[in-house]
């Protein structure tokens, strides 16, 4: 989910707030900068960074080296600013190329490939890169020449993506306390540092106390209702993890258990063990608050400091800093959101709980429903209610066969093709690809690299979009921007393709929708090119727009084809699939609502050395969103990267704010009619015309209107929830 960051989250925590990357750079101290760099992959500076050959050695010296080139252009920019945009914002624009070579791929490689080496490398090169970053931040001349362009006679001359991101370098400077002096800057800074710290800290804590977990079933009666995938997953993972004299196998076992994402739900929904299932949730829910990877004390240090940095700033809560550069601007309009879609959404949940607990009893569950049952029995309640398992699709979803449906829906839709080119890129893994994107005329114009696979072992979970390479326009040339896809799906097992469950297909098209309105993006500035420069709370419409051809009839059939018989996904399934799109919608809905509020409420009204603690109060939310109380040993918000270690921090509320949006969009694919080839290429058209093509060139409500013709009504997601009236 798009860094999405990345994702990333969420999206993934992972979706990276690209506006502020030429402010994101550092290093003032570079005396131990080694004089030999010749083969530094770091010291590149055109064409695809060179993944394959970047090892943790080369991490401090060529970060080094980068930042004392970085510091000696800002110092000599800083000595003659210029309020123009060629005398200002080229020359800073060219400073955040050399960072987006250096810092950006060592930044991807420690979530797609961590190691121990690699961590002490990129913790010793972090400060360099936050010291000068906030130095540049809080330059007042770069700040003073910003303003005198926009006040100036020159201001007429720039057309609005260029007055959008000069506007939001100011705002962006002034919320990095470019106007503070003395002794509240130098506490501003060491705060900023100290941040980025914990929030590194906070992501490699959650990643160690996934890997170290792990549950061994060796009785084949506890994993008689295991699914074909899950068997094969577990054994696999296994074999990965020991060095047994016998190796396990999908029929026999022993089966691996782990927190990873794809194994840990489908062990919850599958394991008739209700023991095994109640000691594997609470692992998941106590991940990383204890011991030496405990993230609590790192959340009261977060949440002080936030607080605190905001006070500096002028403002009460770290909130208004986070929704001064948001689309919905204020607390107030958040929360309406929240209750407008909690009066919806509230009542689904408790008729959820109650006809789950009925099911149960009648399949002759004599325990009240606990935490770790709810997956168990809505799955057998599902399959019971719409006649199918996920097992059942999974055949239908080759990976290679899905790809091929999401290309195609992309053509119909957008007018764009693409063309594998693995051997034209330097990868990090075996299982990554790597695409051009191609416009109608077959010129390239974009293009992305694919690692679709999870490894818990140094790859963090779950899935996200960043930039590789922006566009932008050097020495006359357009450079066509790159993107990372990356998702944590099934792996391949021996003789099979990766078979995607469907919520691996609707991740798989919302990051796709991340990665399109970076690639088909037409503005050429870096700052506003593709993700660049969006409002936070609107960088999710178009990655959820694009979930909604996942149950688009012709869409989905089109990427369907059995592993064995080649034959489409039959008619009866199709319908299933869409009559249990609205299963238990309303509990879904009040989780992320749950979450939201949660995020929202700790960076408001919290107070983090008052007498509530932050578990407390997350407890209290979940009493009104969630359908029992949590466990006394539940610490979620312990791994709960997204506010802590991502950028959603007083901003998780976005994915239910982009939500609406993207909804009504696809809303307009409906009233014009699904069936109509037509209306729909037309209506694909116009998304690319104004969403994926604008980016953060023109204000979101700008682009949504010149799309709809009107400001967004909740009144689409409802209905595609059933929870309309």
């Amino acid at each position: 989910m798009f860094y999405s960051v990345i994702k990333p989250g969420p999206c993934g925590p992972a979706l990276r707030n690209e506006r502020l990357k030429d402010f994101d750079m550092t290093a003032t101290d570079t005396t131990t900068t080694p004089t030999d760099l010749t083969d530094n992959p770091l010291m590149q500076r055109s064409g695809l960074p060179k993944f394959d050959a970047i090892k943790p050695e080369h991490v401090l010296p060529g970060i080094e080296a980068s930042l004392a080139e970085v510091s000696s252009a800002f110092d000599a920019l800083e000595a003659n600013a210029q309020p123009t945009w060629e005398g200002l914002m080229v020359p800073m624009e060219a400073i955040g190329r050399v960072f987006e070579y250096c810092w950006g791929p060592v930044d991807h490689l420690m979530a797609v490939k961590n190691s121990d080496a690699l961590r002490d490398a990129y913790m010793a090169a972090q400060p360099k890169v936050v010291q000068l970053g906030l130095k540049m931040s809080q330059s007042k001349p770069i700040y003073e020449a910003l303003v005198a362009l926009r006040d100036g006679e020159a201001w007429a001359d720039l057309d609005l993506a260029q007055q959008r991101i000069v506007e939001s370098k100011i705002k962006d400077m002034k919320l990095s306390g470019v106007a503070l002096e003395g002794d509240a800057k130098k506490r501003y800074l060491e705060i900023a540092e100290r941040l980025s710290q914990l929030s590194t800290e906070f992501s490699n804590h959650v990643l160690d106390a996934t890997k170290a977990f792990e549950l061994i079933v060796t009785d084949p009666a506890d994993a008689e209702g295991f699914t074909t995938t899950l068997r094969a997953m577990a054994s696999q993972s296994y074999n990965d993890a020991k060095e047994p004299e016998t190796e396990a196998t999908p029929e026999a076992g022993p089966w691996r258990i782990t927190l990873d994402g794809p194994c840990f739900v489908a062990f919850m929904q599958h394991s008739r063990n209700r023991s095994q299932r109640e000691q594997v949730y609470r692992a998941f829910v106590s991940r990383a608050s204890s011991g030496k990877l405990d993230n609590g004390p790192l959340i009261v240090e977060i949440l002080k400091l936030r607080k605190e940095s905001a006070g500096l700033l002028g403002f009460e809560m770290h909130a208004e800093i986070s929704l001064a550069t948001k689309m919905a601007g204020t607390v107030d309009r958040v929360q309406q959101m929240f209750d407008e879609l909690t009066d919806a959404s509230g009542p689904g949940m408790q008729k959820d709980l109650e006809e789950l607990r009925a099911f149960a009893k009648a399949q002759g569950e004599t325990e009240e429903l606990m935490h770790w049952d709810f997956a168990f029995w809505a799955e057998r309640m599902r399959e019971q209610k719409f006649d199918f398992t996920d097992e059942e699709l999974r055949p239908y979803f080759p990976l290679p066969r899905v790809m091929d449906g999401l290309f195609g829906i992309c053509t119909k839709l957008f007018g764009v093709t693409f063309k594998r080119d693995d051997e034209a890129a330097p990868r990090w893994h075996k299982d990554v690809s790597f695409y051009n994107v191609l416009n109608e005329q077959g010129q390239p114009i974009a293009s992305f690299y694919f690692d679709p696979y999870s490894r818990p072992a140094d790859k963090r979970g779950g899935a996200w979009v960043n930039g590789c390479l922006s566009r932008r326009v050097v020495d006359g040339q357009v450079i066509n921007p790159v993107y990372h896809v990356i998702c944590n799906g099934t792996n391949p097992t021996k003789g099979k393709p990766s078979l995607m469950s469907f919520d691996e297909l609707i991740t798989l098209f919302h990051e796709f929708g991340h990665a399109l309105q970076g690639m088909l993006t037409e503005i050429d500035y870096a700052d506003a090119a593709g993700l660049s420069g969006i409002e936070w709370d609107a960088v999710e419409i178009c990655s959820q727009f694009m979930e909604n051809w996942c149950y688009d009839k012709p869409t989905l059939l089109g990427m369907t084809e059995h592993v064995q018989t080649g034959e489409p996904l039959p008619d009866d399934l199709f319908d299933k699939l869409i009559k249990a799109r609205t299963y238990r919608a309303g509990s879904a809905l009040m989780r992320q609502l749950c979450l939201g509020v949660t995020d929202m409420t700790l960076h408001t009204g919290f107070d983090p050395e008052g007498e509530t603690s932050y578990l407390e109060t997350y407890r209290e939310v979940a009493k009104d969103y969630a359908p029992l109380p949590p466990l006394d040993e539940d610490n979620f918000l312990c791994s709960f990267g997204h506010i802590f270690a991502g950028g959603y921090s007083a901003g998780y509320y976005s994915y239910k704010w982009s939500e609406v949006l993207s909804a009504d969009c696809f809303g307009a694919f409906e009233e014009a009619g699904l069936d109509d080839d037509d209306k729909v290429v037309e209506l694909g058209q116009r998304f690319r015309d104004t969403f994926l093509k604008r980016g953060g060139g023109e204000h979101p409500m700008a682009v949504f209107k010149a799309f709809r013709g009107r400001e967004p009504e909740t009144a689409a997601l409802l209905r595609h929830n059933g929870l309309a009236n």
